[in-house]
């Protein structure tokens, strides 16, 4: 395969060969070692604090561009707005050992479900930062999905307490089973899992997943509340989805059922109590640039158009409600510049805004693995480009 690394300036080939991962290929290829993930997020988050990296947007820190779709339209082939319809780009740059650039891309739509489909289809495409030649087309459903799951074992890794035991879930979907494994990763003397479904279909596939995955877990206890999930767990994620628009109907955290030293992982839709919001509560953002970002594209309340904590927060400080400094950054934790848990007693609460230079970070990573063992079926851009 031609790339920038491969050749000198006068002796350059114009050929462009590039690599496509399947699915099946991209597992082979170490995509599901969640261990190895959470290190290349964490080496990630040093870069974001550091400022090597590159997003969309005027301050370089954007979720992506999306396209939605009108509740009605005069054009009967525009599709409507189902829960969950779009299309969406994000593209990053990633510098340090990673230096590559990629772009996710993904049509949304939670009627997939009825098809047999997952609700989103991603694809990824990394490119040679310097000239821009494709390296890889990469299937990214299971790409976005670990990157997902492994910034909050990160989060663990630095917030959590040493000896945490119990977690509570709340939605036990794809994103909640590849956080549970980041944390694992994280504090492997986890041993109970308490868990909050919508259906028994979906508790069930929670439940094999994980008799399979994880069998140091040794005590399962299925809850109808989201206080019960909250409740004496000494980490927490709320990953079940939620119609967008009215935080009230949000999964709700309240301060009462919160474990002193909880380490709360949220990185879906989810609103807390007054008592959350109070000061004495770690807020910990993943990256306070995605948040900035978004509060300058979507109007207050932010938190009613994007249901991520996070963007609750930024609410509160533009009603003068919290101060933008009592937002603390994962990476500034990470790197050291600010402590991670600093008591045992402490509640810590992590947003989870998810950011694309994760996926250039773990589909460079997963790329390159593949290079090294033969991985993947090679594509011809061209020979010799025929508009030189």
């Amino acid at each position: 395969m031609t790339s920038l690394a491969d050749t000198a300036i006068g002796t350059a080939s114009a050929k462009i060969d590039f690599i496509y991962l399947s699915e099946p290929d991209m597992i082979r290829a170490g995509v599901t070692d969640m261990g190895a993930c959470v290190d290349a997020m964490e080496d990630m988050f040093a870069l974001l604090y550091a400022g090597d990296y590159r997003m969309a947007g005027s301050n370089s820190d954007s979720h992506g561009a999306m396209i939605t779709f009108p509740e009605s339209s005069p054009f009967p082939g525009m599709p409507l707005p189902t829960t969950d319809r779009r299309f969406m780009a994000m593209p990053a740059y990633l510098g340090g050992r990673f230096g590559t650039t990629g772009m996710k891309w993904y049509g949304s739509n939670i009627a997939n479900r009825d098809r047999g489909l997952p609700r989103s289809i991603l694809m990824f495409i990394l490119n040679d930062t310097e000239t821009g030649a494709p390296l890889a087309l990469m299937s990214a459903n299971l790409l976005s999905a670990y990157r997902t799951g492994s910034v909050p074992g990160v989060g663990a890794r630095h917030l959590a307490r040493a000896d945490a035991r119990v977690v509570g879930i709340v939605g036990p979907g794809v994103m909640a089973r590849t956080s549970l494994s980041a944390f694992l990763v994280a504090r492997p003397g986890i041993d109970t899992v308490k868990v909050k479904g919508r259906s028994r279909a979906s508790l069930d596939q929670f439940l094999e997943w994980l008799r399979n995955a994880h069998p140091s877990i040794t005590t399962v206890i299925e809850v109808d509340t989201v206080e019960e999930a909250v409740r004496g767990s000494d980490i927490v994620t709320i990953c079940s989805s939620s119609e967008v628009g009215d935080p009230a109907t949000y999964p709700t955290v309240q301060r009462d059922w919160v474990k002193p030293g909880a380490f709360l992982s949220m990185p879906a839709a989810c609103n807390t109590d007054d008592g959350m919001d109070a000061p004495d509560v770690r807020k910990v953002l993943d990256s306070p640039g995605l948040y900035e970002a978004w509060a300058s594209e979507v109007p207050v309340p932010a938190h009613a158009a994007i249901p991520i904590i996070g963007c609750k927060y930024m609410d509160l400080v533009a009603e003068g409600r919290l101060r933008a400094e009592d937002l603390e950054d994962l990476g500034a934790i990470v790197t050291g510049a600010t402590p991670g848990r600093r008591t045992d007693d402490e509640i810590i609460v992590l947003s989870v805004g998810g950011l694309p230079v994760e996926d250039v970070a773990w589909g460079t990573t997963v790329y390159r693995n593949a290079i090294a063992n033969g991985i993947g079926v090679t594509l011809n851009l061209w020979d010799s480009p025929a508009l030189a």
